[in-house]
């Protein structure tokens, strides 16, 4: 049974997710207007992959009968400086998305409870994939430049990324 304090934290993780997808919409329509297509469909990807995240989450609230009420999710900004620019902020939202997440397993470690604590390790292990993936994106942009074809090359190759549901592994 999932205690009250766990409960409420974990419905705040529940918006986290989905801020995280409207962060993600909105890097997506910051590389389309900048002409980096690819890259719009990597942070569309993105979008659907924390969409995804968000109802793993809802529905286990669902089965441990949390009564869930849903708080509004934040505005983002989509302005940015570069595509190099955009790739790091969404590297720091993914290091802050672990530092959540490591304290809610820890509070449900407190709590013991080990099927809360289950669900929240399949998050951080995702979350060690998603951080590997940015910082890679980022080595590659930074050991470009400024140089069109390699940003073209870059970008064309973000473009070929296709949705996987990760919840489904």
């Amino acid at each position: 049974m999932v205690t009250k304090e766990l409960e409420k934290a974990l419905i705040e993780q529940l918006n986290k997710e989905y801020h995280s997808a409207y962060i993600y919409l909105g890097m997506s329509a910051y590389c389309s207007k900048e002409g980096f297509n690819g890259s719009s469909n990597w942070f569309l990807i993105q979008y659907q992959e924390e969409v995804a995240h968000g109802m793993k989450m809802f529905k286990y609230l669902e089965d441990q009968d949390v009564d869930i009420n849903l708080p509004p999710i934040q505005g983002v900004k989509v302005d940015y400086n570069s595509l190099l620019d955009v790739f790091k902020k969404s590297l720091a939202h993914e290091q802050k998305m672990t530092k959540n997440l490591n304290i809610l397993s820890d509070l449900a470690m407190k709590d013991k409870d080990h099927a809360t604590y289950n669900l929240l390790q399949w998050y951080v292990t995702e979350q060690v994939e998603e951080e590997a993936t940015v910082k890679a994106i980022i080595d590659h942009i930074k050991l470009v430049g400024d140089n069109g074809y390699g940003l073209y090359t870059i970008d064309k190759e973000l473009g070929s990324r296709t949705f996987t549901d990760p919840t489904a592994k």
